[in-house]
């Protein structure tokens, strides 16, 4: 469906997943994200209410699809009953994009999950979909409708310029994190370096190189999400063992699963640096973890969308003449 020039009024609606970002969002917007009924039956099957008027408006929807599965059910659910009460335009507003690592075919006999995932958001009825730091950027092409894929980088680069480093390396903690790791070392003015590792099983890793000068400077392994710890614990001891001095990690996506805690307390880690696109848990959180809000970039682009405007205007650097130009990663 093709934007009209003139959208709407702005419905800003949320699911579970995530309420306390959702809630920053809509203080961003100076709207409210109440007007939503959820609730499980007892057999544990979600119901979704609209409790405000939709007819004719521009709805965005709030929901993260970290697993349970239960996440994206709800998500799917708000989209149709957002379409059935007659919404002009339906956006899903994804900060976690969740089964984003099963995007092709690796090995017989399995599902492409991300796809699937896409054919379900699009039957549901949205019309546009926004999302933060895909697993793999081909994901955007998944989809038969426009997708908004948003940047974490420039929330984290404003964070590590105020530290004022004088020695830092980016590290690509394996080569499919090259680009993102690229990315960063352009906007902070670093060089970057590589971690060459194989994968002998799901969620194990081994690191056999570090491509790249570390020794003696201050690291920063960036990476779109961090699950299980075991990557970034090995990355961290290997830049360690070549003689690096501090190490810091900035992952957007926050999964901590399993004993992922324990790993990165236990290593020789200086600061972990994630966003709020997943809520992270009381349980989950160390002193070494500092969490950054991404609600003000995702309330920059609903607006922009809502207006719209352009949303790669918000990932815009400067050359030394002043002229913009677009810093994808």
């Amino acid at each position: 469906m093709e934007d009209s020039p003139v959208r709407g009024p702005l419905l800003l609606l949320a699911g579970r997943a995530n309420r306390p970002l959702a809630g920053e969002i809509g203080d961003a917007l100076g709207t409210s994200i109440e007007g939503v009924t959820i609730y499980n039956f007892a057999d544990g099957e979600i119901f979704v209410r609209i409790d405000r008027n939709a007819r004719g408006r521009d709805v965005f929807i709030i929901q993260p699809t970290v697993a349970n599965a239960d996440n994206m059910m709800e998500l799917l659910l708000l989209i149709d009953a957002a379409r059935r009460a007659s919404a002009e335009h339906v956006t899903a507003v994804v900060p976690y994009f969740g089964y984003g690592r099963q995007d092709r075919k690796d090995q017989p006999r399995v599902s492409i999950a991300a796809k699937l995932v896409a054919n379900l958001i699009v039957a549901a009825g949205a019309d546009r979909l926004v999302s933060i730091d895909f697993h793999q950027h081909q994901i955007q092409g998944f989809f038969d409708i426009p997708v908004d894929h948003l940047y974490a980088a420039p929330v984290f680069t404003g964070h590590f310029r105020r530290k004022q480093f004088s020695n830092l390396v980016v590290v690509a903690p394996d080569v499919g994190s090259a680009k993102m790791a690229r990315g960063f070392a352009k906007r902070l003015g670093a060089p970057f370096a590589v971690i060459d590792k194989r994968r002998p099983a799901a969620n194990v890793s081994e690191v056999l190189h570090v491509v790249g000068d570390v020794e003696g400077r201050t690291c920063l392994i960036t990476d779109d999400m961090i699950d299980t710890g075991g990557t970034i614990a090995q990355a961290i001891t290997a830049l360690k063992d070549r003689g690096a001095g501090r190490v810091y990690v900035a992952a957007t996506h926050a999964l901590l699963s399993a004993d992922a805690v324990e790993k990165l307390e236990a290593s020789p880690l200086e600061e972990l640096v994630v966003t709020n696109t997943i809520h992270v848990p009381d349980a989950k959180r160390f002193d070494r973890l500092r969490i950054l809000s991404v609600a003000d970039l995702l309330a920059r682009a609903i607006t922009c969308i809502h207006s719209n405007a352009s949303v790669s205007k918000l990932f815009e650097l400067r050359d030394r003449k002043g002229r913009a130009r677009v810093a994808l990663a």
